[in-house]
């Protein structure tokens, strides 16, 4: 089993849509983040869906408890095997009662690109200004030694954004309640290391059985 690393940190306040992803001091290392921690609220986000179309988060929590998962994009091949891997535990998932949703700073075209290729049901949400990475406390910069590296195998992040911030989420998975509330995470700063599947399963169904948290 994967080890699971849960940050204790200090939850970061909520970022408004408006503000550019630059404008807030983002961390320089993924070993720097600071997540928003269990038993938080997840801050009011907005974000586009493939189509473009503005998708309402907070909206969609109330409805359904929620597997929310952030990875890096459609360019990285182990986000590309963990979203096959959630899609083998959607059909469980979905009879618990779950939606799943995944967002990456990939922007709404190429997200189009990873539900074709990958025949994923789940649904897709950009991210390509970082806002809900950083109201998260998930984002990071990506230094610039790195970003040729990955541009010289193929990994243009700015064409995969489509901005040129440089700026990636730690990958992560949460549980999330129909009051909003974190009840699980799942955060490593190791990109190639992702929860596994059974696990992320099983802390679903526990996060059932809890109380929810008083407004």
């Amino acid at each position: 089993m994967l080890t699971i690393i849960m940050f204790s940190a200090i939850a970061l306040t909520s970022i408004a849509q408006s503000q550019e992803a630059g404008e807030a001091k983002i961390p320089l290392s993924a070993n720097e983040i600071c997540p928003i921690k269990v038993g938080a609220r997840i801050p009011p986000l907005q974000l586009p869906t493939v189509e473009g179309n503005p998708f309402d988060l907070n909206t969609a929590f109330s409805r359904k408890p929620t597997v929310l998962i952030f990875y890096r994009g459609g360019w990285c091949p182990f986000c590309n095997l963990q979203l096959s891997q959630i899609r083998r535990i959607h059909p469980e998932l979905l009879s618990l009662g779950y939606q799943v949703i995944a967002v990456s700073a990939d922007r709404p075209e190429k997200l189009r690109e990873s539900v074709e290729k990958d025949s994923l049901e789940y649904l897709l949400l950009s991210d390509s200004k970082a806002v809900a990475a950083q109201a998260l406390g998930l984002a990071f910069k990506v230094d610039e030694s790195t970003v040729e590296r990955y541009r010289k195998n193929k990994m243009d992040l700015e064409g995969a954004s489509g901005e040129r911030h440089h700026i990636l989420p730690v990958p992560a998975a949460f549980v999330v309640g129909t009051d909003g509330v974190v009840k699980f995470e799942y955060v490593n700063p190791n990109y190639r290391i992702r929860i596994n599947p059974d696990v992320l399963l099983a802390a679903a169904k526990s996060a059932l059985s809890e109380k929810p948290a008083k407004l």
